[in-house]
């Protein structure tokens, strides 16, 4: 496709709404992962720490 302005970019053909809606989802999508994962990471690091912990105080 070929845009004679910015406009028409952004306008995509008359499909921005899908286009970037698409990509809103996709990015908003990703972030909520990350977050998940770090937030996972950390409960595991906890749950970890507290294991060892309580292993050397049994032991």
């Amino acid at each position: 496709m070929q845009w004679n302005s910015v406009s028409e970019f952004f306008a995509m053909g008359g499909y921005a709404l899908y286009v970037w809606g698409s990509f809103g989802l996709t990015a908003a999508v990703m972030l909520i992962e990350m977050v998940v994962i770090r937030n996972r990471r950390t409960e595991l690091l906890h749950d970890l720490r507290n294991e060892l912990c309580s292993e050397s105080t049994t032991s």
